[in-house]
């Protein structure tokens, strides 16, 4: 499954997901835990467990060192 990720102010990215992943997948393959990043379709949260079903998210970043 391809999806295009735009980690907000970092730019796009395009992932290749099993078809059986997850939103934790997909932050994992942004080299993100869910505990730094959450994941918005049409810009509503969902939840890191449920499977990708979007082909296009955004992904805010709440954890930002510096």
């Amino acid at each position: 499954m391809q999806v295009t990720v735009d980690v907000v102010g970092e730019g796009e990215r395009d992932l290749d997901l099993d078809a059986d992943a997850t939103y934790a997948d997909l932050l994992c393959a942004c080299s993100f835990s869910p505990h730094e990043a959450t994941v918005l379709v049409e810009g509503a949260p969902v939840p890191e467990d449920a499977p990708v079903t979007a082909d296009r998210v955004e992904v805010l970043r709440l954890v930002k060192g510096g």
